[in-house]
């Protein structure tokens, strides 16, 4: 698979909210391995462009990052504006 454990982990370290590789359940963590995920199908799809399932999937990725970023901004704005520059998001 294209994403180990250990990728996950350095995922979480490095963009989770507590800055641990347990921190899994952060929006931060979420939003970053969801980004990771999206870059990564984007990347397949500009090869394979009528995979209609992986784009179908895609867009609901999108979707579920589009959702946690709309939570982290009602509760938390600062944390919301270190997420989008950390992860060079346009929002």
């Amino acid at each position: 698979m294209y994403l180990n454990s250990a990728k996950k982990q350095e995922l979480f370290t490095k963009h989770g909210h507590g800055k641990t590789s347990k921190d899994t359940g952060s929006p931060e963590s979420q939003i970053a391995l969801f980004t990771h995920r999206i870059n990564h199908l984007t990347e397949h799809l500009k090869v394979q462009k009528k995979d209609y399932a992986t784009q179908q999937g895609l867009l609901k990725l999108v979707g579920k990052r589009k959702k946690l970023l709309d939570y982290l901004q009602r509760n938390d704005i600062n944390r919301y504006r270190a997420v989008v520059a950390d992860l060079s998001l346009r929002k």
